[in-house]
């Protein structure tokens, strides 16, 4: 079958969903289907930025990849809005390459066009409900959060999510939290619970070179990893990820293990307060930023560090929890929405209230106690088994599979009724 999945977040732009639609769409293309990418083109600027991937070449790619003329919007550095004259070039290329379905994944203004192509073309669409942006809309932009109390912002962020949810022919919930939020919102529509897979080959082969050539690099741009041990983040720099709570944590844990260090991988417009904070509270030496860090060398950072960290309270799944775990590093994580469906208790680590002394104890336990450390190394390896995509994008075209054939249904009832 033929897919058009429409994104407001694809490469060069890094984040969950862009993780997401590039996964699925590669599995889809193995297993014979042809994939179309609908997303926004970017700036050679934002391609520069530290919260965007290097560019990649659309040309080479195993799926067609139709990339939209966009512009600039105020409220945030790392997004764009399609044109408003866009349309006519959008329907002309989705056109030719001729999709039997749609799969939207965002809410702006790709994910807008793509409902209307949808319905103009009567075609069968499926949501997936990425982002709690009820909860997440509030902390996208201060430029907002001025301007429209909390309460309105909530509101908005429903209603906005509504709008998809409520023309879909399938949603898909990335986890039960997701799916029980549908439910919440009073939608009466065919829902899924299919979570985002990670590849099976994400690290590729470990190199021991390449290992202690990492850890060199590393340790001459932030001498103070050296003999020390590594609490470890990867993702986005962005406020809403709840990141100034790991001061909280790097301070208690520092009272009983002195030589421990952060390290904070990944880009984002939050990664300047961030830096000034930590010389506010005198974290300076013990916090290390090291920017955006190619997937493929991921795999070192894991192997050096001690504990996986990860404060977020607004992810919908965490993914990179996942990836850890995959890597055989235990997880520290608080135990709000996406996490609660992810980790299902202490599998792989420890999921703990947001109380920064219960995270610092656990943190420590890890540290310090290598029977409990090897025992949840080998838990993590396991249970991040159930999260690859191989075994996950069967059950995607089984989704896929039942709208065309309700829509084909539903074309036979019509010719039935006219003869």
């Amino acid at each position: 079958m033929k897919i058009a999945m429409f994104s407001d977040s694809y490469y060069p732009r890094i984040n969950g969903v862009t993780v997401s639609v590039h996964s699925y769409a590669v599995e889809l293309t193995k297993l014979g289907h042809k994939v179309a990418i609908v997303c926004l083109d970017y700036t050679e600027e934002q391609q520069k930025a530290s919260f965007f991937d290097e560019k990649k070449n659309d040309a080479s790619s195993p799926f067609k990849i139709i990339r939209i003329p966009s512009q600039w919007i105020v409220w945030s550095d790392e997004d764009r809005f399609a044109r408003f004259d866009c349309w006519r070039y959008l329907k002309k290329q989705v056109d030719a390459f001729g999709p039997d379905l749609v799969h939207g994944n965002g809410e702006w203004s790709i994910g807008y066009l793509g409902a209307m192509y949808a319905r103009h073309r009567r075609l069968p669409f499926v949501y997936t409900f990425h982002t709690m942006w009820e909860d997440y809309i509030a902390n996208y932009t201060s430029l907002i959060t001025s301007l429209i109390p909390d309460k309105g912002l909530r509101l908005a962020g429903k209603m906005l999510v509504k709008f998809y949810l409520k023309r879909a022919n399938l949603i898909i919930a990335p986890t039960k939290h997701i799916a029980q939020v549908v439910e919440r919102y009073g939608i009466k529509r065919p829902t899924t619970v299919l979570p985002t897979g990670i590849p099976d080959n994400k690290f590729g082969k470990y190199s021991l070179f390449r290992a202690k050539s990492m850890f060199n690099t590393l340790s001459r741009k932030f001498p103070a990893i050296k003999g020390r041990k590594i609490l470890l983040y990867i993702g986005r720099i962005v406020k809403e990820k709840n990141l100034a709570f790991l001061y909280d944590v790097l301070e208690k844990v520092k009272e009983k293990e002195a030589d421990t260090v952060l390290l904070m991988v990944g880009g984002g417009p939050y990664l300047d307060d961030l830096k000034e904070l930590a010389l506010q509270r005198g974290l300076e030496k013990s916090v290390c930023f090291t920017g955006y860090v190619p997937s493929k060398d991921v795999i070192y950072l894991y192997r050096m560090s001690q504990v996986f960290v990860f404060p977020s309270k607004t992810d919908t799944q965490g993914l990179v929890t996942i990836e850890s775990m995959l890597a055989g590093l235990p997880v520290v994580a608080i135990g709000e929405l996406g996490t609660v469906d992810v980790m299902q208790g202490d599998n792989g680590g420890f999921m703990v209230p947001d109380d920064a002394d219960v995270f610092a104890e656990k943190v420590l336990l890890l540290m310090q106690d290598q029977k409990v450390h090897r025992q949840k190394v080998e838990e993590a390896k396991v249970w991040a088994q159930k999260w690859k995509i191989s075994s996950l994008t069967p059950q995607l075209v089984k989704c896929y599979e039942r709208v065309l054939a309700e829509k084909n249904q539903k074309s036979m009832d019509d010719e039935d009724e006219n003869k």
